[in-house]
Protein backbone atom coordinates (compact mmCIF):
# COMPACT_ATOMS: atom_id res chain seq x y z
CA UNK A 1 0.00 0.00 0.00
CA UNK A 2 1.64 3.69 -0.74
CA UNK A 3 1.66 6.15 1.66
CA UNK A 4 -0.51 8.76 1.41
CA UNK A 5 0.46 11.74 2.56
CA UNK A 6 -2.61 14.04 3.07
CA UNK A 7 -3.74 11.09 5.40
CA UNK A 8 -0.48 11.32 7.03
CA UNK A 9 -0.47 14.93 7.60
CA UNK A 10 -3.68 14.72 9.21
CA UNK A 11 -3.04 11.86 11.38
CA UNK A 12 0.35 14.01 12.63
CA UNK A 13 -1.41 16.86 13.30
CA UNK A 14 -3.82 15.23 14.91
CA UNK A 15 -1.00 13.09 16.81
CA UNK A 16 1.00 16.12 17.71
CA UNK A 17 -2.37 17.78 19.60
CA UNK A 18 -3.35 14.31 21.13
CA UNK A 19 0.69 14.30 22.11
CA UNK A 20 0.64 17.28 24.15
CA UNK A 21 -3.00 16.89 26.33
CA UNK A 22 -1.20 12.87 26.81
CA UNK A 23 1.55 14.79 28.07
CA UNK A 24 0.16 17.18 30.67
CA UNK A 25 -1.97 14.40 31.88
CA UNK A 26 0.97 11.96 32.63
CA UNK A 27 3.18 14.61 34.06
CA UNK A 28 1.90 17.05 35.98
CA UNK A 29 0.64 15.79 38.80
CA UNK A 30 -0.98 12.16 40.72
CA UNK A 31 -4.43 13.80 40.18
CA UNK A 32 -4.07 14.23 36.48
CA UNK A 33 -2.57 11.12 35.73
CA UNK A 34 -5.47 9.77 37.47
CA UNK A 35 -8.20 11.74 35.83
CA UNK A 36 -5.99 11.30 31.92
CA UNK A 37 -6.82 7.19 32.52
CA UNK A 38 -9.86 7.93 34.14
CA UNK A 39 -11.41 9.74 30.76
CA UNK A 40 -9.44 7.29 28.01
CA UNK A 41 -11.68 4.78 30.39
CA UNK A 42 -14.78 6.42 29.91
CA UNK A 43 -14.14 6.70 25.86
CA UNK A 44 -13.86 3.72 25.73
CA UNK A 45 -16.57 1.90 27.06
CA UNK A 46 -18.42 4.19 25.66
CA UNK A 47 -17.42 2.67 22.15
CA UNK A 48 -17.14 -0.84 23.63
CA UNK A 49 -21.10 -0.64 24.40
CA UNK A 50 -21.51 0.44 21.16
CA UNK A 51 -19.18 -2.29 19.14
CA UNK A 52 -20.86 -4.95 21.36
CA UNK A 53 -24.48 -3.67 20.67
CA UNK A 54 -23.42 -4.15 17.36
CA UNK A 55 -22.12 -7.40 17.46
CA UNK A 56 -24.90 -8.81 20.01
CA UNK A 57 -27.96 -6.92 19.20
CA UNK A 58 -29.29 -8.12 22.28
CA UNK A 59 -26.91 -6.37 24.24
CA UNK A 60 -28.97 -3.35 23.52
CA UNK A 61 -31.97 -4.23 25.83
CA UNK A 62 -29.87 -4.14 28.58
CA UNK A 63 -32.10 -1.53 31.36
CA UNK A 64 -31.04 2.39 31.63
CA UNK A 65 -29.82 1.06 35.65
CA UNK A 66 -27.54 -1.75 33.80
CA UNK A 67 -26.31 0.92 31.00
CA UNK A 68 -25.57 4.16 32.89
CA UNK A 69 -24.21 1.60 35.74
CA UNK A 70 -21.23 0.48 33.80
CA UNK A 71 -19.73 3.79 33.44
CA UNK A 72 -20.41 4.35 38.10
CA UNK A 73 -19.42 0.45 37.96
CA UNK A 74 -16.20 1.21 36.01
CA UNK A 75 -15.35 4.27 37.84
CA UNK A 76 -15.70 3.03 41.51
CA UNK A 77 -13.07 0.27 39.92
CA UNK A 78 -10.56 2.44 38.76
CA UNK A 79 -11.07 4.98 42.58
CA UNK A 80 -10.51 1.88 44.56
CA UNK A 81 -7.12 0.78 42.41
CA UNK A 82 -5.97 4.36 42.16
CA UNK A 83 -5.16 3.87 46.21
CA UNK A 84 -1.26 3.99 45.58
CA UNK A 85 -1.45 7.76 43.35
CA UNK A 86 -4.05 9.26 45.41
CA UNK A 87 -4.25 10.30 49.13
CA UNK A 88 -6.73 8.76 51.97
CA UNK A 89 -5.23 5.60 50.24
CA UNK A 90 -7.20 3.36 53.10
CA UNK A 91 -10.42 5.81 52.87
CA UNK A 92 -10.28 5.31 48.86
CA UNK A 93 -10.90 1.58 49.44
CA UNK A 94 -12.95 1.74 52.44
CA UNK A 95 -15.33 3.82 50.73
CA UNK A 96 -15.65 2.75 46.97
CA UNK A 97 -14.43 -0.17 46.97
CA UNK A 98 -16.46 -1.89 49.66
CA UNK A 99 -19.51 0.11 49.21
CA UNK A 100 -20.25 2.04 46.30
CA UNK A 101 -19.15 -0.05 43.97
CA UNK A 102 -21.11 -3.21 45.47
CA UNK A 103 -23.47 -0.85 45.94
CA UNK A 104 -23.70 0.04 41.95
CA UNK A 105 -23.46 -3.59 41.17
CA UNK A 106 -26.82 -4.56 43.17
CA UNK A 107 -28.99 -1.76 41.35
CA UNK A 108 -27.43 -2.59 38.46
CA UNK A 109 -29.07 -6.38 38.72
CA UNK A 110 -32.11 -4.86 40.86
CA UNK A 111 -32.82 -2.82 37.32
CA UNK A 112 -32.46 -5.95 34.75
CA UNK A 113 -34.84 -8.00 36.86
CA UNK A 114 -37.78 -5.45 37.44
CA UNK A 115 -37.62 -4.67 33.40
CA UNK A 116 -36.80 -8.25 32.61
CA UNK A 117 -33.94 -7.42 31.00
CA UNK A 118 -31.47 -9.91 32.65
CA UNK A 119 -29.12 -12.08 30.17
CA UNK A 120 -26.17 -14.04 31.47
CA UNK A 121 -24.50 -13.37 28.31
CA UNK A 122 -25.12 -9.54 28.65
CA UNK A 123 -23.64 -9.45 31.87
CA UNK A 124 -20.81 -11.69 30.65
CA UNK A 125 -20.05 -8.88 28.13
CA UNK A 126 -20.17 -6.34 30.83
CA UNK A 127 -17.81 -7.96 32.75
CA UNK A 128 -15.71 -8.57 29.98
CA UNK A 129 -15.51 -4.53 29.19
CA UNK A 130 -14.81 -3.82 32.80
CA UNK A 131 -11.80 -5.95 32.83
CA UNK A 132 -10.59 -5.41 29.72
CA UNK A 133 -10.93 -1.30 29.89
CA UNK A 134 -10.76 0.21 33.68
CA UNK A 135 -9.08 -2.53 35.30
CA UNK A 136 -6.80 -2.68 32.72
CA UNK A 137 -6.52 0.50 32.42
CA UNK A 138 -5.70 0.82 36.63
CA UNK A 139 -2.86 -0.93 36.29
CA UNK A 140 -1.13 2.37 35.07
CA UNK A 141 -1.93 3.96 38.35
CA UNK A 142 -0.35 0.65 40.26
CA UNK A 143 2.89 1.06 37.68
CA UNK A 144 3.15 4.39 38.62
CA UNK A 145 3.08 3.97 42.60
CA UNK A 146 4.93 0.58 41.91
CA UNK A 147 8.53 0.17 43.94
CA UNK A 148 10.69 0.15 40.78
CA UNK A 149 9.81 3.76 40.46
CA UNK A 150 12.13 4.50 43.09
CA UNK A 151 15.01 3.91 40.56
CA UNK A 152 13.15 6.40 38.23
CA UNK A 153 14.13 9.23 41.36
CA UNK A 154 11.07 11.52 40.49
CA UNK A 155 10.29 9.87 37.26
CA UNK A 156 7.50 7.92 38.99
CA UNK A 157 5.61 8.53 35.49
CA UNK A 158 8.49 7.21 33.16
CA UNK A 159 7.18 3.89 33.28
CA UNK A 160 3.77 4.58 31.79
CA UNK A 161 5.40 6.83 29.53
CA UNK A 162 7.55 4.45 28.41
CA UNK A 163 4.79 1.83 27.81
CA UNK A 164 2.84 4.78 25.66
CA UNK A 165 5.68 6.04 23.42
CA UNK A 166 7.03 2.27 22.75
CA UNK A 167 3.47 1.83 21.43
CA UNK A 168 2.63 4.84 19.57
CA UNK A 169 6.55 4.70 17.52
CA UNK A 170 5.55 0.81 17.17
CA UNK A 171 2.27 2.22 15.30
CA UNK A 172 3.66 5.09 13.69
CA UNK A 173 6.47 2.97 11.86
CA UNK A 174 4.40 -0.31 11.02
CA UNK A 175 2.27 2.35 9.17
CA UNK A 176 5.18 3.86 7.55
CA UNK A 177 7.19 1.03 6.60
CA UNK A 178 3.79 -1.16 5.64
CA UNK A 179 3.06 1.75 3.41
CA UNK A 180 6.75 1.72 1.94
CA UNK A 181 7.37 -1.68 1.19
CA UNK A 182 4.27 -3.56 3.01
CA UNK A 183 3.43 -6.86 0.56
CA UNK A 184 2.28 -9.83 2.74
CA UNK A 185 -0.64 -9.41 4.55
CA UNK A 186 -0.76 -10.43 8.33
CA UNK A 187 -4.59 -11.16 8.74
CA UNK A 188 -7.85 -10.69 7.07
CA UNK A 189 -8.74 -9.51 10.36
CA UNK A 190 -6.89 -6.28 9.67
CA UNK A 191 -6.48 -5.86 6.07
CA UNK A 192 -4.04 -3.10 5.55
CA UNK A 193 -1.40 -4.64 8.06
CA UNK A 194 1.98 -6.19 6.68
CA UNK A 195 3.95 -8.45 8.42
CA UNK A 196 6.88 -5.98 6.58
CA UNK A 197 4.79 -3.59 8.45
CA UNK A 198 4.99 -5.10 11.80
CA UNK A 199 8.09 -6.84 12.23
CA UNK A 200 9.72 -3.27 10.86
CA UNK A 201 7.58 -1.37 13.86
CA UNK A 202 8.56 -3.88 16.38
CA UNK A 203 12.21 -3.56 15.82
CA UNK A 204 12.50 0.34 15.45
CA UNK A 205 10.24 1.15 18.25
CA UNK A 206 12.26 -1.23 20.74
CA UNK A 207 15.42 0.09 19.46
CA UNK A 208 15.02 3.33 19.03
CA UNK A 209 13.11 4.51 22.13
CA UNK A 210 15.19 2.16 24.36
CA UNK A 211 18.70 3.96 22.76
CA UNK A 212 16.74 6.93 23.37
CA UNK A 213 15.52 6.67 27.05
CA UNK A 214 19.03 5.49 27.58
CA UNK A 215 20.31 8.70 26.54
CA UNK A 216 17.83 10.97 27.75
CA UNK A 217 17.81 9.07 31.13
CA UNK A 218 20.89 7.47 31.67
CA UNK A 219 20.36 6.23 35.67
CA UNK A 220 17.46 3.93 34.13
CA UNK A 221 18.18 0.33 33.81
CA UNK A 222 19.18 -0.10 30.27
CA UNK A 223 17.94 -3.97 30.53
CA UNK A 224 14.73 -3.06 32.13
CA UNK A 225 14.12 -0.94 29.74
CA UNK A 226 14.20 -2.80 26.73
CA UNK A 227 12.19 -5.87 28.33
CA UNK A 228 9.48 -2.97 28.87
CA UNK A 229 9.76 -1.68 25.51
CA UNK A 230 9.61 -5.17 24.31
CA UNK A 231 6.81 -6.15 26.03
CA UNK A 232 4.98 -3.37 25.30
CA UNK A 233 5.52 -3.68 21.42
CA UNK A 234 4.27 -7.21 21.43
CA UNK A 235 1.39 -6.99 23.36
CA UNK A 236 -0.06 -4.05 21.88
CA UNK A 237 0.18 -5.19 18.51
CA UNK A 238 -2.10 -8.09 19.66
CA UNK A 239 -4.30 -5.89 21.73
CA UNK A 240 -4.46 -3.89 18.01
CA UNK A 241 -5.38 -7.34 16.44
CA UNK A 242 -8.26 -7.98 19.22
CA UNK A 243 -9.97 -4.08 18.96
CA UNK A 244 -9.75 -4.95 14.98
CA UNK A 245 -11.30 -8.16 15.23
CA UNK A 246 -14.26 -6.67 17.51
CA UNK A 247 -14.84 -4.21 14.73
CA UNK A 248 -14.44 -6.69 11.72
CA UNK A 249 -17.53 -8.30 13.99
CA UNK A 250 -19.34 -5.37 14.47
CA UNK A 251 -19.09 -4.39 10.64
CA UNK A 252 -17.42 -1.07 11.23
CA UNK A 253 -13.99 0.60 10.25
CA UNK A 254 -13.22 3.05 13.45
CA UNK A 255 -14.78 2.64 17.02
CA UNK A 256 -15.33 6.29 16.99
CA UNK A 257 -14.45 9.76 15.22
CA UNK A 258 -12.55 11.19 18.29
CA UNK A 259 -9.14 12.15 16.51
CA UNK A 260 -9.10 12.80 12.79
CA UNK A 261 -6.94 10.14 11.17
CA UNK A 262 -7.14 8.00 13.65
CA UNK A 263 -10.83 6.91 14.97
CA UNK A 264 -12.34 6.83 18.46
CA UNK A 265 -11.05 5.97 21.75
CA UNK A 266 -10.68 2.33 21.74
CA UNK A 267 -8.78 2.54 17.67
CA UNK A 268 -5.97 4.71 19.51
CA UNK A 269 -6.00 2.84 23.00
CA UNK A 270 -6.25 -0.61 21.92
CA UNK A 271 -2.90 -1.39 22.47
CA UNK A 272 -1.94 -0.01 25.52
CA UNK A 273 -5.15 -1.87 27.36
CA UNK A 274 -3.06 -4.69 26.75
CA UNK A 275 0.55 -3.41 27.04
CA UNK A 276 -0.40 -2.34 29.99
CA UNK A 277 -1.23 -5.52 32.36
CA UNK A 278 1.62 -7.41 30.38
CA UNK A 279 4.56 -4.73 31.54
CA UNK A 280 2.84 -5.03 35.21
CA UNK A 281 2.95 -8.76 35.23
CA UNK A 282 6.80 -8.22 33.87
CA UNK A 283 7.45 -6.06 36.51
CA UNK A 284 6.05 -7.80 39.28
CA UNK A 285 8.15 -10.90 38.18
CA UNK A 286 11.15 -9.41 37.91
CA UNK A 287 10.88 -7.05 41.31
CA UNK A 288 8.52 -8.47 43.95
CA UNK A 289 10.12 -12.45 43.30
Amino acid sequence: MALNFSVFKVRALSALVFVIIMLCGLIWNNYSFFTLFLIIAMGCLFEYQKLLSLIYPNYKSISLFHKWGFYLLAAGIMFTLSAKILPLEGQIFKLVGTRIVPAILVIMIIGDVLSKKISLQNWAITIGGLIYIPMALSLFYQIKGAPVSTYYRNWDFAIPLLIIVAVWVNDTMAYLVGSMIGKRQISTVSPNKTWEGTIGGMLISILVVSKATAYFIPDLNTNAVFLICLVSVVAGNYGDFFESKLKRMAGVKDSGSMMPGHGGFLDRFDSILLAGPFVWLLLDIMYHQ
